[in-house]
């Protein structure tokens, strides 16, 4: 765990959202995803490894009012902070480690972009499931690497996903609305295929 942070939190402290491939300066798919669940302006939503992503800005000028962001990179949510200035105020930072958080609430939305592909240990997944269908009561817009995406990122090892294996994964207490695939090209103009999906909250 401790390591993971320190690489994280490196990861920030070194590098601008230019030099990582994962900044993207409109997250469309993710904001189209959550904009499909329907969701109230006073919906609970929580970005899971948002890092500095600009996720939350959108949101916020949307009017949503309940926007929770994790990151185990405090760097990270610093940045994020920064960037948002009077109007992070709104928003509810949790450092934590996505396998140690404890949520003390629930959630109508759970997005992670390029989190979840992160944890390659058994255990670590197990945990996330478990945190998931704990905290979440809505709904959840996951997106991974796919099968055709690389196999590493920032230097570390991911684990690919096909539609099969990430409904499968979720089938204990959720249930896939969609699925697409997707090119994401980087600031470095190389492209990652990634695999979007949302679920919805079932009581199996």
């Amino acid at each position: 765990m401790t390591s993971r942070k320190a690489h994280w939190e490196n990861v920030y402290a070194t590098k601008q959202p230019h030099e990582v491939s994962w900044t993207q300066e409109l997250p469309k798919t993710s904001l189209d995803f959550v904009h499909s669940f329907n969701l109230p302006k006073s919906a609970s939503i929580i970005d899971i490894g948002g890092g500095d992503s600009r996720l939350v800005d959108y949101l916020l000028a949307e009017g949503f009012e309940n926007i929770s962001v994790l990151d185990i990179s405090e760097k990270a949510i610093e940045r994020a902070k920064q960037r948002l200035g009077n109007k992070a105020a709104k928003v509810n930072w949790i450092v934590s480690d996505v396998t140690e958080f404890k949520p003390s609430t629930s959630y109508d939305c759970w997005h992670d972009r390029a989190a979840f592909h992160f944890l390659t240990d058994t255990e670590d997944i197990n945990i996330y499931l478990a945190t998931a269908r704990q905290a979440v009561k809505g709904f959840m817009a996951i997106g991974t690497f796919s099968d055709k995406g690389p196999k590493k990122c920032s230097m570390l090892d991911v684990h690919q996903y096909t539609e099969e294996e990430l409904q499968q994964q979720l089938s204990d207490g959720f249930e896939k609305l969609k699925c697409i695939t997707e090119d994401h090209t980087t600031p470095f103009h190389t492209t990652q295929n990634f695999l979007f999906c949302s679920f919805k909250r079932s009581n199996n």
